[in-house]
C-alpha cells in the first residue's frame, strides 16, 4: 500500500460525506469499505514493521510501533470513516466505531510483530543476551495474542533442520541448547514453552556418544563462560522427578494456571527451579554417569600433561562436590591426592639420589626420573600397550622403584612403560632440538643413538612394538626432520640437513593428532575387562550352586562384584546379552529358565 493508495479511499470517504453525512451515522461506508481499508492495513504495519525491525534485536520496538499506529493509521482512519481529523469532536457512535478498529489494529500489529520476531527466534537465541530487548517485545505480544502454539512448532522446527544432524558439532549443539534455556526463560518463566521446543534437542544429544564427554570438558574449561558460571553458583544437582512439592513460593494472588499444553506430570514450580547443570544432566537422568566421564577426563589431564599443580583442578573438584556430592567424587579426591603425594614422593627420591651421587659415581645421574605414582583401585583403567624400554631407563626404574620400597615399607611400584612425557635434548651435527614427546618415541630415538640405520622389522622386535603402530609412531620423527626413509621400511638419522642449515636451538611440543589420544583404557576395553571379572564370578557360583536364573545371578553380582564408580552402568539387561553371549560360545547352558555350566567330558 502506498500514500496515494490512502489519499484516494481518504478523498473517496469525504466524498461521500458531502454527499450523505447520514451514512456515517448509519456505518454503511465501514460495511462497504471495512474488508478493503483492513486489508491496505495489514500490509502497511507489515512493510512498516518489516523496515524497521527486522534483524534488530537489540532495541524494543513496542512502544515506537504504538505511537506510529496511533500518530499515522489510527489518524487516517478517523479522516476514512468520520470525515473529520481526530483532533476535532466526533459523535458517539463513530467514537465507539473507532474504539473497536483501535483495538483491531492494535492485535493486527502485535500479530505482524510477533510473526516477524518468531520466524527470527533461532538468530535471536544465538545472540542471546544481546537480544534480550527483542525477547522481551515478543513477550508482550505473546500476552495479547493467540501465537504460542505457533512459536513451538516454528522453534522446533528451525532446530532440526539447522541444528540436529551430523554436520554441527555437539558442542555448537550444546552451545545453541544453553542459550535457548536462558532466552526462552525469559520469554516464558513457566518453563513451558522450554520444555516443548527442547525435547527433540535433547533426544538427539542422546545418540552423540561424545555428548557427555564434551558437557563435562565445557565445565570444567575456562573459557567457556556460560557453564563456568553456572558451576560457580554451586547449586545441587536435581534429578526430573515426577512428583514435586506442591508448595509454591510465590503469593496465592500472583498465581497462574499453567496452559493447557503443559505436561500435567510436572508441575510449574519443578519448571523454573531447574539449573542448567541439573537440566543437561537430566539429558541422560544418571549422576554417575557425569561423574565418571569427569573422572576420565581429570585422569587424561593428570597424565597426559604430567603437571603436579593441581590447584586448578582442585577448584573444579571443589565445586563440583557441592553440585553432585561429597560421596561421588571421592575417587577424584583420591586422584589428586595421588598426584600431591607423587610430588613429596619424587622430591624425597631425588634428594637420597643426591647424596649417593655424591659419594658414588652413578651412571644414570645425567637424566633426572620422576614418577607418577597411582593408586590402581581409584584411578580408571589404563591403556595397556607393550613396550620395551632402553636399558638405561629400566635401571633409572629399578632404582627408583627401591628407593620407594625403602620409603613406604611393604609397597612396590608396577610400571606403566607406554605411559609418561619424555623432555628429549636432541644434539645433531647442525642443530640442537628440545622436545617433549611420549615414551614410545623417545625409546625410537634413542635407539638410533647406536644405530644410525633400522630396518623397520628389526627394530618392531628390539622394542616389542607392532610393525603397523611403530611405522605410524616414527612418521613423527620425519616430520621433524630426524629420520628419513631411505628404501621400504628402512629408516636413516639425518645429522645435517641439506642446504646448510645454521647450527640452531628449536623447541618443539608433541603436536599430533594420535599423540592426543587418552591415556585411559577405551570404553570397549573397560568393559569387556569387566566382564571378564564378572565372568569369573559366575563361573565360581555356578560351579558350588550348579544352576542359577538371571535375577539371582545379577543379585549376586551387585553383592560382590559390583564396586566402584561404573557399577551402576552395568544393568540386568546387559548381563542377560553378556549370558547369551556365553551360552552361543558352548561355554553356558541355558535350559528352564536357568543358566549352568556345560558338563565336562571324561
Amino acid at each position: 500500500m502506498n500514500l496515494t493508495s490512502l489519499t484516494w479511499l481518504g478523498r473517496l470517504s469525504q466524498a461521500v460525506c458531502v454527499h450523505s453525512l447520514r451514512r456515517h451515522y448509519l456505518g454503511l461506508l465501514e460495511r462497504v469499505c471495512a474488508e478493503v481499508v483492513t486489508s491496505l492495513i495489514h500490509a502497511k504495519i507489515k512493510h512498516h514493521v518489516d523496515n524497521k525491525c527486522k534483524g534488530e534485536f537489540e532495541t524494543s520496538f513496542i512502544a515506537t510501533l504504538e505511537q506510529w499506529l496511533s500518530s499515522k493509521v489510527v489518524r487516517w482512519l478517523n479522516v476514512v470513516f468520520s470525515g473529520e481529523d481526530s483532533q476535532r469532536t466526533i459523535s458517539c457512535s463513530t467514537s465507539q466505531t473507532m474504539q473497536l478498529w483501535r483495538d483491531r489494529l492494535q492485535y493486527l500489529l502485535y500479530q505482524t510483530y510477533a510473526n516477524l520476531r518468531i520466524q527470527e527466534l533461532f538468530n535471536i537465541i544465538v545472540e542471546f543476551p544481546d537480544s534480550l530487548a527483542a525477547l522481551e517485545d515478543l513477550k508482550k505480544c505473546l500476552e495479547k495474542t493467540d501465537l504460542r502454539r505457533h512459536l513451538v512448532k516454528s522453534l522446533r522446527t528451525s532446530l532440526e533442520t539447522r541444528l540436529l544432524h551430523p554436520g554441527v558439532n555437539t558442542d555448537d549443539i550444546l552451545t545453541q541448547y544453553i542459550s535457548s534455556i536462558r532466552a526462552l526463560r525469559v520469554l516464558d518463566p513457566s518453563g513451558i514453552i522450554l520444555e516443548l521446543v527442547c525435547q527433540p534437542v535433547r533426544k538427539y544429544l542422546r545418540t552423540r556418544e561424545d555428548t557427555v564427554r564434551c558437557i563435562v570438558s565445557s565445565l570444567t574449561d575456562d573459557s567457556n563462560k556460560e557453564l563456568a558460571e553456572e558451576l560457580i553458583k554451586a547449586e545441587p544437582v536435581t534429578m526430573d522427578e515426577s512428583y514435586c512439592s506442591e508448595q509454591e513460593d510465590e503469593s496465592q494472588y500472583e498465581w497462574q494456571p499453567d496452559p493447557i499444553d503443559a505436561d500435567p506430570a510436572r508441575t510449574s514450580k519443578s519448571r523454573r527451579s531447574s539449573d542448567i547443570i541439573s537440566m543437561l544432566v537430566n539429558i541422560y537422568g544418571s549422576r554417575e554417569l557425569f561423574v565418571n566421564e569427569y573422572r576420565g577426563l581429570l585422569a587424561d589431564r593428570i597424565l597426559t600433561g604430567f603437571n603436579y599443580d593441581t590447584a586448578r583442578e582442585l577448584r573444579y573438584l571443589e565445586l563440583l562436590k557441592l553440585c553432585f556430592g561429597e560421596s561421588q567424587l571421592h575417587h577424584c579426591e583420591v586422584m589428586l591426592k595421588d598426584v600431591a603425594d607423587s610430588r613429596r614422593c619424587n622430591s624425597h627420591i631425588r634428594t637420597l639420589k643426591t647424596e649417593e651421587d655424591a659419594t658414588e659415581e652413578n651412571p644414570n645421574k645425567d637424566f633426572e626420573f620422576c614418577a607418577m605414582i597411582l593408586s590402581a583401585q581409584f584411578w580408571p583403567n589404563l591403556k595397556e600397550e607393550k613396550l620395551k624400554i632402553p636399558e638405561e631407563i629400566e635401571t633409572a626404574m629399578e632404582e627408583y622403584t627401591k628407593s620407594y620400597q625403602v620409603l613406604k615399607g611393604m609397597r612396590t611400584l608396577n610400571w606403566k612403560t607406554n605411559l609418561g612425557l619424555v623432555n628429549l635434548e636432541l644434539e645433531l651435527k647442525d642443530r640442537k632440538l628440545n622436545l617433549s614427546v611420549s615414551p614410545i618415541h623417545a625409546t625410537i630415538i634413542m635407539h638410533f643413538q647406536n644405530k644410525a640405520k633400522w630396518a623397520v622389522e628389526d627394530l618392531s622386535g628390539v622394542m616389542q612394538v607392532p610393525v603397523t603402530a611403530l611405522r605410524r609412531k616414527m612418521a613423527f620423527w620425519q616430520s621433524q626432520g630426524v629420520l628419513r626413509e631411505e628404501s621400504s621400511d628402512i629408516f636413516v638419522l639425518i645429522e645435517e640437513q641439506r642446504g646448510g642449515r645454521s647450527t640452531q636451538h628449536d623447541n618443539y611440543m608433541l603436536d599430533s593428532d594420535e599423540e592426543t589420544e587418552s591415556a585411559m583404557a577405551s570404553a570397549q576395553d573397560q568393559q569387556e575387562e569387566e566382564l571378564q571379572v564378572f565372568w569369573s564370578y559366575i563361573v565360581g557360583m555356578l560351579t558350588n550352586l550348579e544352576s542359577l536364573s538371571l535375577d539371582r545371578i545379577y543379585s549376586m553380582l551387585k553383592m560382590f562384584a559390583m564396586q566402584g564408580p561404573s557399577a551402576s552402568e552395568f544393568n540386568e539387561h546387559k548381563l542377560q546379552q553378556f549370558l547369551d553371549r556365553k551360552v552361543k560360545e558352548q561355554l553356558l547352558v541355558y535350559c528352564a529358565g536357568v543358566y549352568r555350566l556345560p558338563k565336562q567330558e571324561s
